[in-house]
């Protein structure tokens, strides 16, 4: 696991997986038949969207609680810091 101790692997995951849990939760508990960019857009007026952010951004807290118990920090710190983008838009939001 040293071996993968590198900030940056954290950090695009980081980024990436916000996204894809968005995707996925939009896609089992929003039924209609928009794509999920025209799904975004039209939930971006209101305080869904920014409560949506917030839930998209917890599965990167369970992965740097997983990586800081192996002891893989600088993995741990790219995780957080490529959630916090999410973190920061969703208090904007709501």
């Amino acid at each position: 696991m040293q071996r993968f101790n590198k900030f940056l692997y954290g950090f695009i995951p980081g980024l990436l997986l916000p996204i894809g849990f968005m995707w996925l939760y939009l896609n089992r508990f929003y039924p209609n038949d928009l794509s999920f960019w025209e799904t975004l857009r039209q939930l971006y007026p209101g305080i869904l969207l920014g409560k949506l952010l917030l839930l998209s951004a917890m599965p990167n807290l369970g992965f740097v609680f997983v990586f800081y118990k192996s002891d893989s920090f600088k993995l741990a710190t790219g995780v957080m810091m490529g959630g916090i983008p999410y973190f920061i838009a969703s208090i904007f939001m709501l």
